[in-house]
């Protein structure tokens, strides 16, 4: 007895809920309606196109760059290097660079982590580090 009046007071808190009898099925109807949606959104655009068309710029010249176009602050080095030496160099020494920068840890023949017992390795990165940052300076203020 005890046990079913437990059961019924959970029952009364807590109903179960009755089954949805008739469910939309997901695959033919939402797809199709969101299919239906794109292909509206796609239309609009498509007519948008047409009725705003893009205005034409004069045809450009892939050997003249103009004077006002610089690139974003992080590839200001670059540039600038690009400028001062031949092409092949300045495309090259970047790549190089990064490839010794990447092998560095493993090529690496001392096992001093100390930096300040590693004077040469702390020369070579300081001057990389102004070379970089001289060179960016350079190429905003050119």
């Amino acid at each position: 007895m005890g046990v079913s009046v437990r059961e019924e007071a959970a029952q009364a808190r807590f109903p179960q809920e009755k089954p949805i009898e008739d469910p939309v099925p997901f695959v033919p109807n939402h797809i199709l309606g969101e299919l239906v949606s794109l292909l509206i959104a796609f239309a609009v655009l498509v007519v948008l196109a047409a009725l705003l068309p893009a205005g034409l710029e004069p045809q450009a010249d892939p050997l003249a760059t103009p004077e006002h176009i610089k690139p974003e602050w992080y590839f200001l080095a670059v540039y600038q290097l690009l400028k001062l030496v031949p092409e092949v160099v300045g495309v090259l020494a970047p790549a190089v660079a990064g490839v010794a920068l990447t092998l560095l840890p493993f090529l690496d023949p001392s096992r001093e982590r100390n930096l300040r017992r590693r004077p040469v390795a702390m020369a070579v990165f300081a001057a990389a580090v102004l070379v970089s940052v001289g060179l960016t300076i350079w190429g905003k203020l050119s």
